[in-house]
């Protein structure tokens, strides 16, 4: 089994992995729109016949790496996201209470953002 390819779709919110070239996994988040800046997961999904693989951690960890290359935290607001933070603490850092905070206001105003 070969990683998966993941692809960072950010015009919609998408970072996405394939494995074999086939659609695997998605976690959904946004760009925190006010400062701080910050991506903010808001649902993690994989394709029922690549679980168990993976796919789930390797998007989430490109997610917190994307996002430290960027120089802004990550915003775990998706369970399974929050879960593999706790379990990851060292390439997790934990945000701060105001970006949690502006993040799941930014989140309530705008439902639609996933």
């Amino acid at each position: 089994m070969t990683d998966p390819l993941i692809r960072d779709d950010r015009a919609n919110g998408r970072l996405e992995g394939f494995q074999e070239g086939a659609p695997a996994g998605v976690v959904v988040y946004f760009v925190l729109d006010a400062a701080p800046h910050a991506l903010v997961a808001v649902h993690t999904v994989v394709e029922e016949a690549h679980q168990g693989k993976g796919i789930a951690g390797a998007l989430v960890r490109e997610l917190y790496a994307t996002a430290a290359r960027e120089g802004v935290p990550v915003v775990p607001l998706c369970s399974y996201a929050a879960q593999w933070a706790e379990r990851h603490p060292d390439e997790a850092p934990v945000p701060s209470d105001e970006v949690v905070r502006v993040a799941k206001e930014q989140l309530r105003a705008t439902p639609g953002l996933w």
